[in-house]
């Protein structure tokens, strides 16, 4: 019998016991990273100078199921398993006879998903021997996620946060603090990278990209010191799936299944934990018609509007190339809110399931965004992330679809976090000053004239 529950609760043992790789069950291999400097395929040697061995493994990895150790599930049981939350106010607000759920994420000390990478890759760090980790952050989610896991277990943290987010979100900046860390603004004074882009730049906002080439520089000069990601690449998506593998276990006890899944997509750990463990259902032909969206940013549409090719991860080519749909490493996005959202690369795995057609991207711009998260936080009481809040407005449009169409669904949503240090871009929405901003061809065209030559 189906349960009517608000909530839905799994106990701290239903906690699972395995990420998931959806290597295993891709239509094809990956292409393999790229060594651009060496003219061949990266080796995991290429990646030994910033990550440690077991992390490599995992990267490279094309096992089904890899276990979690205890340590990082017993640090995951400060908020783990979170809840599945039915919307049923904003279903009964939007008159619509779709189910809508959304799995918040927002529970986590830190306030998004991201910690469940960021403890993994903290404990592979630690059990290396390494004492420093250096890391870039966009809205700051991933950076706080990172300072408490050092913190836990004992590491130094350096994050270089994108400036326009270190501006607009400075209570970010002071949680990091609080857990030890040490948050420069990117680009920043602490880095040759750093000086050059501000040399050219002075009133530069930075990039991820940007921050992710000073973190990679901070490593090579520090002693015992190592990279830490939180998006893109293979290891970091495995991580995060242990958000929809509580989400599944949480639907068979309310008797449903989605036939819509929705998250944000930045980088693409957030999509990934979401929907990877619903796409395994369809790759195996347990499933037929599941639908995954991923929802991006009208201001950084990477695959919407960018190319499937070999790209660096960051704006200096420090880092291996990734076969990935790309704005091209030196593409600068606009300012928008959704900070952890303007990334000009999309993860190799997400962009291999887009190919197949297995992914349908969308694109949504910033104003209907926000007006989306007021929504949601009017009929269900919690502040969205803007990140979040893409998934929200598309949740929403689907929401109505079905209502027109007269259709029952099931809709799932990542709720990744919370947008309680967001109530500046809150108040620039409401005191309608916030403007929307367009994908700006000019600028892809030119940042795609740099893509980096492989053979």
């Amino acid at each position: 019998m189906a349960v009517k529950s608000k909530k839905i609760f799994l106990d701290e043992k239903d906690i699972p016991r395995q990420w998931y790789n959806i290597q295993a069950d891709l239509p094809e291999p990956l292409d393999p990273p790229y060594n651009v400097q060496a003219g061949r395929p990266a080796t995991a040697e290429d990646f030994s100078a910033i990550f440690p061995p077991e992390i490599i493994k995992q990267e490279l990895s094309a096992e089904r199921f890899i276990d979690i150790p205890d340590e990082v599930i017993d640090a995951y049981k400060i908020w783990r398993p979170s809840p599945l939350v039915r919307a049923t106010n904003l279903e009964k607000f939007l008159d619509t006879p779709a189910k809508i759920y959304f799995k918040n994420e927002g529970v986590s000390p830190s306030g998004s998903h991201k910690s469940n990478s960021a403890i993994a890759q903290a404990y592979y760090n630690k059990k290396a021997g390494v004492k420093r980790l250096a890391t870039e952050t966009g809205a700051g989610q991933w950076g706080s996620a990172l300072s408490m896991a050092c913190q836990m277990f004992g590491l130094e943290c350096v994050v270089y946060m994108v400036k326009v987010s270190y501006e607009q979100k400075p209570y970010r900046k002071s949680l990091m603090q609080v857990y030890g860390a040490q948050v420069f603004a990117s680009p920043s004074n602490q880095t040759e990278v750093g000086r050059k882009v501000l040399a050219e730049n002075p009133n530069s906002e930075g990039s991820l990209g940007i921050a992710i080439s000073e973190a990679i520089e901070d490593v090579v000069t520090h002693k015992d010191a190592k990279y830490s990601l939180g998006s893109v690449l293979n290891h970091v998506a495995m991580h995060q799936t242990v958000i929809g593998l509580e989400a599944k276990k949480q639907l068979e006890i309310a008797g449903d299944y989605p036939d819509i899944v929705i998250a944000c997509l930045g980088g693409g750990s957030n999509f990934s934990g979401t929907a990877f463990p619903f796409l395994y259902d369809k790759l195996s032909g347990k499933v037929k018609n599941l639908k995954a969206i991923a929802v991006e940013p009208s201001a950084c549409p990477k695959l919407s509007k960018g190319v499937l090719a070999y790209d660096y991860g960051d704006s200096s080519g420090f880092t291996p190339a990734l076969k990935m749909y790309t704005l091209g490493h030196t593409f600068m996005p606009g300012g928008i809110h959704a900070g952890g959202l303007r990334y000009h690369g999309a993860s190799p795995l997400v962009s291999a399931l887009v190919k197949h057609n297995l992914v349908d991207p969308v694109t949504v711009r910033q104003k209907e965004v926000f007006e989306a998260a007021v929504t949601f936080a009017r009929t269900e009481g919690i502040l969205p992330a803007p990140e979040s809040a893409h998934a929200i407005r598309v949740a929403i449009t689907e929401a109505l679809k079905a209502k027109e169409e007269g259709k029952s669904k099931t809709i799932l949503f990542n709720l990744s976090g919370h947008g309680h240090f967001d109530l500046s871009a809150y108040d620039n929405y409401l005191s309608g000053k916030m403007q929307d901003y367009d994908y700006p061809s000019e600028l892809v065209c030119e940042s795609l004239k740099h893509l980096p030559k492989t053979k």
